[in-house]
């Protein structure tokens, strides 16, 4: 199963889900899902994702997929 990381980077930003969700203009649960891993966001998702927390798309993923 595929894994990211999302809600390990938004803690060490001290960041949230609710902000990140609406940074993206993306619903509150379907960045809760994202978060928990019960589903993944799309590739463009990712990188937008990666874009508007300004790390690298790579940080987003666990080490088990590079």
């Amino acid at each position: 199963m595929a894994m990211n990381r999302i809600k390990a980077i938004l803690a060490e930003m001290q960041l949230t889900s609710k902000w990140l969700a609406q940074k993206l203009g993306k619903a509150e649960n379907m960045l809760s899902r994202w978060c928990s891993n019960r589903a993944q966001a799309s590739i463009g998702s990712f990188l937008e994702i990666a874009d508007t927390l300004d790390v690298d798309v790579r940080e987003l993923l666990s080490p088990s997929q590079l």
